[in-house]
């Protein structure tokens, strides 16, 4: 896997002349920011070496390399899942990939179902932090030099980055909200009885994907902030029969405030 990974940065290396510090993972229906950034060079995943390619409908399944809010930027539109058949060494390779080509900082977004009777559809939540339900870790197996066998990870997402968040959100009137994201495999919505018990354990939204990366991104020691659209409810009273249709719809509605937040901490980040 090591010798794929380098394989890989070294292609990107060669085919483009930007070196960005910061990445952004953009997430189901979420791909719109992607018209923010200011694109000097895009490769299909299909063209890059060892590369997974996207499945999902709402992932347009390439890589950004531009910039934004003034700053070098890499930018995954569209990223993989478990519950498309990749193992999590493959959910994960991008993230690897990063750490070679030298990022620093990376952001992450998704879609996800908000338990919170608080929480509107259309909220977007700032992660503080998360539980992990998926089947598989994403470091299990030999570990990589790039961390310790047993990473801490009291801080995975970065308390500076969320202050920064705050503040942001505060200057341009955006409505945020802050939770505990709950991961799960997918790829079916979650019964009501499955939304009771997250919420029971101490969630607030939950989704597929998102912390696999956060994993291995904090294990790298790159800086992880992460934001969940709160796309659809599973709260008592207020749960509806949801389709991946309708979750692109309520996510791309409220892109572009997700949008001005990232744009904000990119531009602000040092």
């Amino acid at each position: 896997m090591l010798e794929k990974i380098q394989e890989t940065a070294q292609w990107i290396k060669a085919h483009t002349a930007l070196t960005p510090r910061t990445a952004i993972v953009l997430g189901t229906g979420l791909g719109r920011l992607a018209a923010e950034i200011e694109v000097v060079d895009a490769f299909p995943y299909s063209e890059i070496p060892n590369f997974p390619v996207s499945t999902v409908e709402g992932h347009h399944g390439r890589l950004l390399f531009g910039r934004l809010g003034g700053k070098e930027v890499m930018a995954l539109e569209g990223r993989f899942h478990f519950y498309e058949g990749y193992s999590m060494k493959e959910v994960t390779f991008p993230v690897r990939v990063m750490y070679e080509l030298g990022i620093k900082t990376l952001f992450v977004s998704n879609a996800a179902g908000g338990m919170n009777p608080a929480f509107e559809i259309g909220d977007i939540m700032l992660i503080t932090d998360h539980i992990n339900f998926m089947p598989e870790h994403p470091l299990h197996g030999p570990n990589f030099p790039t961390g310790p066998r047993f990473p801490d990870m009291s801080e995975a997402y970065d308390h500076e980055l969320l202050g920064m968040a705050r503040t942001i959100a505060k200057e341009k009137n955006i409505r945020t909200v802050e939770g505990v994201y709950v991961a799960t495999q997918g790829p079916t919505f979650e019964t009501p009885a499955e939304y009771k018990m997250y919420r029971i354990l101490g969630g607030d939204a939950v989704g597929m994907s998102t912390v696999p990366e956060v994993i291995v991104a904090h294990h790298c020691g790159i800086r992880t902030f992460g934001i969940s659209i709160i796309t659809d409810l599973g709260v008592e009273g207020k749960i509806v029969e949801v389709s991946h249709e309708e979750v692109q719809k309520a996510a791309n509605a409220v892109q572009p405030l997700m949008a001005e937040i990232f744009r904000e901490m990119v531009k602000r980040i040092d």
